[in-house]
């Protein structure tokens, strides 16, 4: 993680934020069916870079809400659950590399560093397809999701959308960016 910053929210971000994602969560029940809110929120409130994290999920569009928990590392997990890819993180090519690779008309970041500035992680393949199971994401847009290490150092990277009622994994130049694809992220909390 590359956070660069060591951002602090205000105590009325802070409770800005908090009360957004309560909302989001009572909204949103069938996303986390076994999960109390007052739990999510005191490990919340004991983590301020986790909090920071979640408020740059909310800030460039991703409508972070609860997915999970993690027994095993007593963890709750956050996914973007906006119905399209999330505004504030489009026409980005996947990766540095990728960035520094075009020659011309580049596009102002990539999924990975804007991921690794946000202390988030974007979405795997399999996470994506969990998500897909709680709603219907990405009709309109695509997201890009993490590229096996074998695909990229061939110059490839994957992006998956939803399409037919029916959720799909496509490949691309990692370098390419379109304006309808952006990222989603997660965090464990």
């Amino acid at each position: 993680m590359t956070m660069g910053n060591n951002q602090e929210l205000s105590p009325e971000q802070r409770e800005e934020l908090l009360r957004t994602l309560r909302a989001r969560f009572e909204k949103n029940m069938n996303r986390h069916e076994e999960i109390a809110w007052a739990e999510v929120q005191a490990k919340l409130g004991a983590n301020s870079t986790k909090l920071w994290s979640l408020h740059e999920m909310e800030r460039t569009g991703g409508e972070p809400d609860v997915v999970g928990y993690d027994q095993n590392t007593d963890e709750y997990i956050f996914y973007d659950c906006s119905a399209e890819s999330p505004k504030g993180r489009r026409s980005v090519c996947y990766d540095r590399e990728a960035l520094e690779s075009r020659k011309q008309h580049k596009p102002k970041n990539s999924a990975m560093d804007m991921a690794a500035d946000m202390g988030i992680e974007i979405l795997t393949e399999e996470q994506y397809r969990e998500l897909q199971k709680l709603g219907r994401f990405d009709t309109k847009t695509s997201s890009w999701v993490k590229t096996p290490d074998h695909i990229r150092k061939l110059g490839g990277a994957v992006f998956c959308d939803r399409r037919y009622d029916t959720v799909f994994l496509y490949h691309n130049g990692a370098e390419s960016y379109y304006a309808a694809r952006g990222f989603r992220g997660s965090l464990r909390v």
